[in-house]
């Protein structure tokens, strides 16, 4: 089999460049623990470090890795992983905070450098556990392709590894930005329990959590059982000024319970006495609140032409979730024992499941004849709860009928169905085991592992006060009255509880994702070179990924009360209810690998080279799906004098489309996004993409207050992705002043033929500044203006291309008032550019994002940054943490600048140990200042981004622990 590649050629001059010293690479591990962390035991002993496979006695040749110890998860204040891991500088917009305003649904993910496929997806971060692979999460809408943080029990973590470098040659597919590596507690005699409670000064996010480890050592054997348990309380968005209203102003009435409503043949009416324009498109009308419909021609006594501001109502404030609740549950059981002075075996179970929800505001209907969002829909004269009908006693002459032809149309807050509620259920199952051991081979010894895998991801999801669009067709229709258990609707004033529950409907869907895992590994040293051993590592991987989605059947199905597309009708609707339909996905890939890894020194100890060493690694990747590809990364360590190491990277990545990606099938759902073309092409003269659009449209008329109707699919001519990344940097411990150091690193990664998609935004940007075929991909409604459907498919855009600085600058020392420790982590995004091929010819497409935040949900800052401060005396500790975000540009708008600002949070975190049973009391606040998160217009109607920001606020929180 040839594995060579024009890639592989060009790495190999790559190669030849690094030996002739014209570029640095990696070397020494950076352990960038937070201040106030436990000092390193003395004990020397070999280890692994993520970054690579050899075991060694020190980390000085690995690349630069953040670590962060038992203690630091402790003192973060987080209470998630997840959240953990989100603070970092270099970590991007990632799923987080459970709202309503995203796609979280309760998961949590890392995304580093902001190279996620889409949204806080993470898909080119490689999370591990213990060094190996960890299944792919599973949502509320259709399975994942990443990992779900929320879906590893708390207890069973003791430290995290963060290596922000390539490492596809080490690791294999997925690692393109990087590696987090979560390692599991280490075994023990006793019992250790910890607990932690606290909440938000405002009265609300309260969060409980309690972890019980148990741990037993045998002579050859050893036992661990950890439980764990989080609650998470909501956070209401009516709570808080920042999101109590939406940044976007009014200019015309929106939909209320006492609904919008365009009836022509109102308009002028004698017999009910209406002016002229009541009841039309330039005019909607409301029900009076509280008001009884009047009989025959007082019938329209009761409505209203709608107006501001008395006819305004905030649908933000209507129970939404800005962080929904959560409740988890976790078992991770681990047995070693030896099987002889040579072999282990290590056997491990794990049980992990989620509760949680997300609260909207109810179904915002938009129903009509030959208008509204779904259409087809008539009530007749006769209809029970017709107003302007013979069954409220108007004469047969004079009564309306609103038809499926005729361009009615009523829009409403279902208050009386309820709030929407989105509900996850989600377990996770794994079971793993293996051996390791020592053997002599070629009169040296080696390490050697064997380890196998399965784990289960599961969800089952409802989709809570729904609206059953074909039983509502049928309550106004002619035929309520002659089917069997049929409930006549009344949309014109209030409904009664039996009329909600005859069009209320909860859709219920499960999807999973399945990993199967096979992985032989062996280290050692080869032979011995004047400057030091020449270690190895080498190994094979067999995998197979599977995923199926279940969508609710019911919602998928055509109406049969409603026109439908096989009726031919010109008003004709296929959708049944409000829950998104979307087809079923199912799909699998595997794949075989094999890599090798070297450490070689050169040079030790001579004038000018205290150190020089190189790594090499290479992987061989083959799967079903996309065929094989070849994976190199070389990198060069060199220190002139010992305080001072210079090093740098040369690493290919590779990933192969995920299942999500390829099978996909078409899913409905609602884009966050802005529409160049808002107020039609009066107001845009200089946007072709706007012609056509009639004066005075208003995108936040339509689907749900200015929500995009759309569709995503998957794409199964996807070919893989691949990447290139540079690092270089320097890392200097000067001996004239112990504990103190700093590393300064510069890294660029450039993705070739990324799989990604445009955002809502940019599809309507290209569309309105361009036209013609840039606009294939958006839909409008041509009598309104009105989107009815952009679709947005994955596709190998031309290149993703990133570059920035990360810098860490520590300093610890003693004196007779303690120990302290400070520490500056900072991270600087040079530039973050998407090419995209441009479909009209002529150059690519640019859009570069650093610096901005004008898109919902992608905020890219050029700085962000940490920093700590700690004192330990005996006992006594305490904290200082602070964490800053840079400002962004926002979308241009009359109610605020274009501008994100920047924030700074403050902590503070006191502690207290005891002598007996290692116990301890901890007290801490999170942003004492109770800082919001800065406004942004693209992020309405929430007005934050909630993957970079959280409105929490100042949380207080205790902590004890004890060992038994």
């Amino acid at each position: 089999m040839t594995v060579l590649n024009p890639r592989a050629l060009r790495a190999g001059a790559a190669y030849a460049a690094l030996m002739a010293g014209m570029i640095t690479a990696p070397a020494m591990a950076q352990v960038s623990t937070s201040a106030g962390a436990v000092p390193p035991s003395d004990v020397v002993e070999e280890i692994i470090v993520v970054g690579s496979r050899i075991q060694r006695k020190d980390a000085d040749s690995v690349g630069v890795v953040t670590t962060l110890t038992e203690q630091d998860i402790k003192q973060s204040g987080a209470g998630s992983v997840g959240e953990l891991l989100q603070k970092l500088p270099s970590a991007g917009v990632s799923l987080s905070s459970n709202g309503t305003q995203g796609t979280s649904y309760g998961a949590s993910s890392i995304n580093l450098r902001y190279l996620g496929g889409a949204e806080g997806s993470g898909n080119r971060v490689l999370v591990l556990v213990d060094g190996h692979r960890w299944v792919d999460g599973v949502g509320q809408r259709g399975f994942r392709d990443f990992v779900d943080l929320n879906t590893m029990p708390l207890g069973m973590i003791e430290g995290v590894e963060v290596l922000k470098d390539g490492a596809s040659a080490i690791y294999g597919a997925d690692a393109i930005a990087g590696v987090v590596n979560i390692k599991t507690a280490r075994d023990f005699d006793g019992l250790k329990v910890q607990a932690k409670y606290g909440g938000t000064t405002h009265g609300d996010g309260q969060t409980y959590s309690g972890v019980a480890n148990f741990g037993k050592r045998f002579d050859k054997s050893a036992l661990l059982v950890s439980l764990s348990y989080v609650k998470d309380k909501p956070i209401l968005t009516s709570s808080r000024d920042l999101t109590r209203v939406t940044l976007v102003p009014a200019t015309a009435p929106g939909t209320s319970p006492n609904g919008l409503f365009i009836l022509p043949g109102l308009s002028n009416n004698a017999y009910f006495g209406t002016a002229s324009g009541f009841a039309s498109s330039s005019a909607p009308v409301a029900f009076n609140a509280g008001a009884t419909i009047g009989a025959g021609g007082l019938a329209d006594n009761a409505f209203h032409t709608a107006a501001l501001p008395g006819d305004y109502y905030n649908t933000q404030a209507q129970g939404i979730y800005s962080t929904g609740p959560s409740e988890r549950y976790g078992v991770y059981a681990r047995w070693t024992t030896d099987i002889s002075d040579k072999v282990r075996f290590k056997g491990e179970a794990l049980f992990n499941q989620r509760k949680s929800d997300q609260l909207f505001s109810p179904v915002l209907l938009d129903i009509g004849g030959s208008a509204g969002t779904i259409r087809g829909f008539a009530i007749p004269a006769s209809q029970a709860y017709n107003p302007f009908g013979t069954a409220n006693g108007v004469p047969t002459a004079n009564a309306l009928a609103f038809a499926a032809n005729s361009a009615w149309r009523i829009r409403k807050v279902m208050t009386d169905v309820g709030n929407r509620d989105n509900v996850q259920d989600v377990k996770t199952y794994r079971v793993a085991g293996g051996f390791d051991g020592e053997l002599n081979l070629l009169g040296r010894d080696w390490k050697w592992d064997v380890y196998a895998l399965y784990s289960k991801n599961k969800i089952d999801s409802e989709a809570r006060n729904g609206v059953n669009y074909d039983k509502l067709a049928l309550g106004l229709g002619p035929n309520c009255a002659s089917t069997a258990g049929c409930v006549a609707i009344n949309l014109f004033s209030g409904m009664t509880a039996e009329q909600a529950a005859y069009i209320r409907y909860t859709a219920r869907e499960t999807n999973e994702t399945e990993i199967y895992d096979l992985s032989a590994n062996i280290t050692g040293e080869l032979f011995q070179l004047p400057a030091g051993p020449l270690s190895i590592a080498a190994g094979y991987e067999h995998r197979k990924n599977k995923a199926s989605d279940t969508p609710d059947p019911y919602v998928n199905a055509l109406p049969t009360n409603i026109p439908t597309p096989a009726a031919g009708s010109a008003y004709a609707s296929n959708t049944t209810t409000t829950a998104q339909t979307r087809s079923a996905t199912k799909g699998q890939y595997t794949l075989d690998e094999i890599y090798a890894e070297a450490a070689i020194p050169l040079l030790k100890d001579v004038p000018l080279a205290k150190s020089l060493d190189i790594s090499l690694a290479a992987r061989y990747s083959d799967y079903d799906t996309v065929g094989g590809d070849s994976t190199l990364k070389a990198g060069l360590g060199w220190r002139p004098i010992q305080d001072i190491l210079v090093r740098g990277t040369y690493a290919q990545g590779f990933r192969a489309p995920s299942i999500l990606e390829l099978y996909q099938g078409g899913r409905q759902t609602s884009f966050q996004g802005t529409d160049p073309c808002n107020g039609g092409a009066s107001a845009n003269p200089n946007l072709p993409g706007c012609v056509g659009v009639p004066t005075g449209y208003n995108q936040a008329n339509y689907n749900l207050n200015g929500l995009i109707a759309g569709t995503i699919a998957g794409n199964t001519k996807l070919k893989a992705e691949t990447a290139d990344t540079y690092s270089a940097g320097v890392a200097i411990k000067p001996r004239f002043a112990p504990g103190l150091s700093l590393t300064v690193d510069w890294y660029q990664i450039t993705v070739h033929d990324a799989i990604a998609s445009q955002s809502a935004t940019q599809i309507l940007s290209l569309c309105a500044q361009r036209g013609g075929i840039f606009c294939d991909l958006v839909t409008r409604d041509a009598s309104t203006g009105a989107i009815t459907n952009l679709l947005q498919g994955v596709q190998n855009l031309a290149e993703i291309k990133t570059s920035g600085v990360d810098s860490t600058l520590r300093y610890e020392f003693s004196n007779d008032l303690g120990r302290f420790a400070a520490v500056l982590d900072t991270s600087y995004l040079e530039s973050f550019k998407t090419t995209s091929p441009n479909a009209a010819g002529g150059a690519p497409i640019v859009d570069e994002r650093a610096g901005k935040g004008d898109q919902p949900r992608a905020t890219y800052p050029h700085w962000k940054g940490q920093a700590s401060f700690s004192w330990t005396d005996g006992q006594w500790n305490a904290l200082w943490r602070g964490r800053y975000i840079g400002s962004t540009t926002d979308v241009v708008n009359t109610v605020k600048d274009a501008k994100t600002k920047a924030i700074f949070y403050n902590d503070l975190e006191g502690g207290y140990q005891f002598d007996k049973r290692d116990a301890s009391i901890s007290v801490g606040v999170s942003n004492i200042f109770d800082k919001a998160p800065p406004a942004s217009y693209a992020n309405a109607p929430i007005n934050y981004d909630i993957y970079t920001y959280d409105a929490r606020g100042r949380f207080g929180y205790v902590r004890v622990s004890a060992k038994f």
